[in-house]
């Protein structure tokens, strides 16, 4: 486990299971408001990661990769959503724009794929994860927080995960 900084978490994941898990962990804690950014190249494991965190969210849906449609909502018995972007075919940031994030922020959560295509578009505050690839089966994810909500949650994750803050 080795520690970036004070703030970020790096993490390796032997199998999509896992990947799923962590994600059910970070969906645990997420509540109205907060984003997500998954990051990495085809096949990291992004959409693994989203399943499992609509599951610990709660989410009464099954998940599939929103690529051609852009956004799925998922929704939870007690009415919250989860928006689930996946920019990746984005053409232009006027693209983006049109999107209304803000307002899917409002509205419930938000977990974003390829956020790196509407980076100048985000809070403040959300959470980064990059997803790599380490080997075939073995991923990298690293958690960056910005913003103290997410400092105070990927501090509450490390705990869960390793018995260490």
């Amino acid at each position: 486990m080795p520690i970036l900084d004070v703030n970020s978490l790096e993490i390796f994941s032997r199998s999509p299971e896992q990947t799923r898990r962590m994600g059910m962990r970070l969906g645990a804690a997420l509540k109205k408001g907060d984003v997500i950014c998954l990051q990495g190249e085809l096949g990291a494991g992004k959409t693994t990661m989203v399943q499992g965190i609509a599951q610990g969210w709660g989410s009464l849906d099954p998940v599939s990769s929103p690529t051609f449609v852009l956004v799925n909502t998922y929704r939870r018995p007690d009415s919250e959503l989860l928006f689930h972007l996946d920019t990746y075919r984005l053409a232009s940031d006027e693209e983006a724009e049109e999107l209304d994030i803000e307002e899917m922020i409002i509205k419930g959560t938000l977990v974003i794929e390829w956020p790196e295509r509407v980076r100048s578009l985000l809070p403040d505050q959300y959470l980064w994860v990059t997803l790599g690839y380490q080997d075939e089966q073995v991923r990298s994810i690293l958690l960056t927080p910005y913003g103290k909500r997410f400092r105070l949650m990927v501090t509450a994750l490390r705990q869960s995960v390793f018995g260490v803050t």
